[in-house]
C-alpha cells in the first residue's frame, strides 16, 4: 500500500470534476511501483454510462501494457467500486484494490448504487428491467464453434 497512489486518484477526481469531465471519481492502476493506468469519471462528457474512473483506468492500463489481464497490478480508487466496476476489477484480475470513500459516502451525494446490488441478487424474472430469452438455439452456435476453435485465446 502506498498513500501517494491514493493521493493521485483523489487528485484526478477533483481536477477532472472541476474541469467538467464527470463526477468526482478518480482511479489509478499500479504495477511494480509505477502508475500504468489513470482514469476519471467521464460519463457525462462522453455520454458513456460505462466510463467510470475504474473502468477508464483499467482500459488505459490494459492498452499501455498490451494485455487484458492485470493480475500483477493494484487499483487505487477514490471511492468504493460500484457493481459494474467491481465486475470489471474481477474480469481484469487485479490483485488488490484500495479505495477512499465508501459507497455510503457516494449515496449521500446522490450516487447510490444499492439498487443495482439488489437487482443482481434477484432472479431474472423479478428484476425491474424485463429480460426474456430469445433464439437460444441460434446463439448456441457461436458457443459450440468457440469450444472447437483451435486458436482461441482463453480469458
Amino acid at each position: 500500500m502506498n498513500k501517494k497512489y491514493m493521493q493521485e486518484a483523489v487528485r484526478i477526481s477533483i481536477r477532472m470534476m472541476r474541469r467538467g469531465i464527470g463526477g468526482p471519481f478518480g482511479a489509478v492502476v499500479v504495477k511494480n511501483g509505477k502508475i500504468v493506468g489513470r482514469g476519471c469519471n467521464q460519463v457525462t462528457s462522453t455520454n458513456d454510462p460505462t466510463a467510470h474512473a475504474e473502468v477508464v483506468a483499467i482500459r488505459d492500463a490494459c492498452k499501455r501494457l498490451k494485455t487484458f489481464q492485470l493480475d500483477d497490478c493494484e487499483l487505487y480508487t477514490s471511492c468504493e467500486p460500484c457493481p459494474m466496476c467491481l465486475s470489471a476489477i474481477y474480469w481484469a484480475r487485479l490483485k488488490k484494490v484500495y479505495y477512499g470513500n465508501t459507497r455510503k459516502d457516494a449515496a449521500e451525494i446522490e450516487f447510490d448504487d444499492d439498487f443495482i446490488y439488489t437487482e443482481v441478487a434477484l432472479p431474472i424474472t423479478e428484476r425491474s428491467i424485463p429480460m426474456k430469452q430469445l433464439l437460444r438455439k441460434e446463439a448456441l452456435l457461436a458457443f459450440k464453434e468457440w469450444q472447437s476453435k483451435a486458436d482461441k485465446i482463453r480469458y
